[in-house]
C-alpha cells in the first residue's frame, strides 16, 4: 500500500506556488497601472494645475463644444451603421459558406494592422481633388475630403471590426438547435432572428457597441488627414487636444483628454458592472 504523502512534506511545494501567484498578481497590477491608471492621474494633475474653475472652463469655450458636438455627430452614425452591417457580416461569416469567405474574415482584422494616418491618406487617394473618384464627386457636388463624409468613412473603416468579433464567438456556441426548434414551431426568420438569436447575442451586442464608440470618440491620425483639422469645421476632441497642446494651452488639452478618457473608462466600467449584476440576479 503507497503511504500518502504528509502536510508537512506538501507545505514546501505550496509556498512557492503562493509566492509565484502574488508576483504574478502584482507584475499584472503595475502592468496595468503603468498602462491606464498613471495616464490618467497624469492627465488629472494637467487638468487641475490652476484649479477646478479652469479645468471646467474649458467646456464653456464655444469652440470646444463645436468640438465635441462634431465628435458626437461622426460616432453616433458611425456605432449605428456598425451596429446593423456588423451584426449582418457576423451572421454571414459564422452561419453561411460563399467564395471568399476567407479572404473577407482576414479584411475585417486589417484596421488592427493598417495605421490609422494611412487610412486617412488612402481616403485622400480616393476622394481629395486629385482622387481617382473626384470627378463623380464633383458632377454630383459631394465633398467627402475636408469634411464630415470623410471622417465619417475614416471612423467607419477603423472602427469595423469591434462590432463582427465580439459577435462571431457567441454565435459559433449558441448553435443552432433552438432557431431550428423556433422554425419548426411555425416562427419565420424575423421572429426567429428577434425573439430568440438576438437575447443571447445581447451582451456581445452591447459590448461591440460600446468598444466602437469607445474608438470612434478617441480615433485621430485617420480624422486628421481626410479632415485636415480645419478649426470650427472640421476639429473634433481629439483634434482640439492636439492644436490646444501645439498652443501651450495645456489646461484646456489635458481637460478635454481627460474627458474622453474618462468617458470611455466609464462606459466600458458600467458595461461590465451592468453585465456582472445581471449574472448575479440570476
Amino acid at each position: 500500500m503507497t503511504p500518502r504523502p504528509s502536510l508537512a512534506s506538501a507545505r514546501p511545494v505550496a509556498r512557492p506556488r503562493r509566492w509565484l501567484r502574488r508576483a504574478l498578481v502584482a507584475v499584472v497590477l503595475l502592468y496595468v497601472g503603468v498602462l491606464i491608471v498613471a495616464p490618467l492621474a497624469g492627465l488629472l494633475h494637467g487638468a487641475l494645475a490652476d484649479g477646478l474653475g479652469a479645468a471646467l472652463a474649458t467646456f464653456r469655450d464655444p469652440q470646444v463644444q463645436r468640438a465635441f458636438g462634431l465628435t458626437l455627430r461622426i460616432s453616433l452614425p458611425v456605432v449605428v451603421v456598425q451596429a446593423v452591417f456588423g451584426t449582418a457580416v457576423a451572421w454571414m461569416l459564422v452561419r453561411d459558406n460563399f467564395p471568399g469567405k476567407r479572404l473577407i474574415n482576414g479584411l475585417i482584422d486589417l484596421p488592427f494592422a493598417v495605421s490609422p494616418v494611412v487610412v486617412g491618406y488612402m481616403l485622400l487617394l480616393l476622394f481629395g481633388r486629385q482622387g481617382l473618384l473626384a470627378p463623380v464627386l464633383q458632377a454630383l457636388d459631394i465633398q467627402v475630403a475636408f469634411a464630415v463624409p470623410g471622417m465619417v468613412l475614416a471612423t467607419l473603416f477603423v472602427t469595423l471590426p469591434f462590432m463582427i468579433r465580439e459577435l462571431a464567438p457567441i454565435l459559433k456556441a449558441f448553435g443552432i438547435q433552438q432557431e431550428q426548434a423556433a422554425a419548426t414551431l411555425g416562427a419565420n426568420g424575423w421572429t426567429t432572428f428577434w425573439r430568440i438569436t438576438l437575447p443571447a447575442l445581447r451582451w456581445g451586442f452591447v459590448y461591440g457597441i460600446t468598444l466602437t464608440l469607445a474608438r470612434a470618440l478617441g480615433e485621430f491620425g485617420a480624422v486628421l488627414v481626410i479632415g485636415g483639422g480645419i478649426q470650427g469645421r472640421t476639429e473634433t476632441a481629439t483634434l482640439y487636444v492636439y492644436r490646444a497642446l501645439d498652443e501651450r494651452q495645456y489646461v484646456s488639452a489635458y481637460s478635454a483628454a481627460l474627458a474622453l478618457g474618462a468617458f470611455s473608462l466609464l462606459l466600458v466600467l458600467g458595461t461590465e458592472f451592468l453585465r456582472r449584476r445581471e449574472e448575479k440576479k440570476r
